[in-house]
């Protein structure tokens, strides 16, 4: 595996002027001396020699011992390599899709201990999967995970294995929350997070920390494509619901309504004639959902200044007593509030009276 991984080194170090510009950083290389010098600098130093820390470095020395790598092989792909992190003191959380046709599993601990892994739990629905290696190295420790959504416009670090270049770091700030990110089920997921810091293939898996605190907010999914910079992360508000439930069961149980919504546009507003738009609109019960025959949905469509839209149906405009100002909120509220088989209040406006109805959700069910 060393062979393999020295290899790997050489053949990367080619294109790593390629990939690793911008933010993006491996942090077991060393300082490039420009043979330049400054007496400033010089001056601004301690007396002993001692330098500022950067806080990126301080965090990746924080964080290294939790970090893993993953690799995959099986008779459906030829091998592939995802990130991951300690998670409960010994197991390795990871996104599902990075695991999901693996016949074989090795994880890689950041002194190069490799150890063979094994599936503890998958949940399609949320790309979380739980791993557990045989046998953890001493140093190996739990990332910590934090217990509330992260403000936008926080910084944050990614960490993992982007292209394959071991223990790399990138960069960024929380650009958004309660996104709504497609899944390998196509399912959406809620509660994503959104950010700025570059992700790449082999990202998938490893953690999104703050820079302060190097708490884990998210577990890095998806990116939007090259240049983009954009984002996201699986938040740790769902982790923290799935997780504990794969290392116990192995199988994760959603919450369920059984609805199709879409926005309160101004356009379907006037078209429904309320005055002031928020919420959503259903368009679709699913028979023998909990929602079928107690939520109504849309019956008819209109034009408004040349747009066909919806007409009729129930306003969701709160759950559970909390506002529902658009279909991401619909769905964060339903996977990080509630479970299968619980009573809940859901206020909608239908004929513009505000109605208040209860529902019992049930678990979703495989696709």
């Amino acid at each position: 595996m060393r062979n393999q991984r020295a290899t790997r080194r050489t053949v990367l170090g080619l294109v790593s002027s390629a990939v690793a510009t911008g933010s993006v950083a491996s942090l077991s290389g060393t300082a490039q001396d420009d043979g330049s010098s400054s007496g400033e600098d010089e001056e601004g130093a301690d007396r002993d020699g001692a330098t500022e820390e950067s806080p990126y470095t301080a965090l990746y020395e924080q964080t290294r011992d939790g970090l893993v790598l993953v690799r995959v092989s099986g008779d459906e792909q030829a091998g592939g390599i995802g990130s991951g992190f300690v998670y409960e003191d010994e197991y390795v959380v990871t996104n599902e899709h990075v695991v999901a046709t693996a016949d074989e599993l090795d994880v890689q601990f950041v002194e190069e201990d490799w150890r063979s892994a094994s599936v503890v739990g998958t949940d399609p629905y949320s790309d979380l999967a739980v791993l557990e290696p045989e046998g953890l190295p001493e140093y190996a420790e739990s990332l910590p995970v934090a217990d509330t959504i992260p403000e936008i416009g926080r910084q944050v670090v990614a960490l993992g294995n982007p292209l394959g270049l071991d223990a790399s770091v990138s960069h960024g700030i929380v650009s958004g929350t309660n996104r709504s990110l497609p899944s390998p089920t196509g399912v959406t997921i809620p509660a994503a997070i959104q950010t700025d810091a570059p992700v790449n293939p082999g990202n998938s898996g490893g953690p999104l920390v703050t820079l302060e605190g190097a708490d884990v907010v998210g577990v890095v999914s998806a990116g939007a494509g090259p240049g983009l910079n954009i984002g996201f992360a699986i938040s740790a508000a769902l982790l923290e619901r799935v997780g504990p439930a794969l290392i116990e069961d192995g199988t994760y149980e959603h919450p369920y309504l059984g609805v199709s919504v879409v926005a309160l546009s101004p356009r379907i507003a006037r078209a429904n004639d309320i005055d002031e738009p928020g919420g959503v609109l259903v368009v679709e019960t699913v028979p023998d959902s909990p929602a079928d025959g107690i939520l109504e949905a849309a019956d008819g469509t209109t034009v408004v200044d040349g747009e066909t839209v919806p007409v009729g149906g129930d306003i969701i405009v709160e759950l559970a007593g909390e506002a529902v100002p658009n279909q991401d909120a619909l769905s964060a509220r339903l996977a990080l509030e509630t479970s299968p088989d619980e009573t809940i209040d859901v206020t909608v406006v239908r004929d513009g009276e505000r109605t208040e109805l209860e529902v019992t959700l049930a678990a979703r069910e495989d696709s």
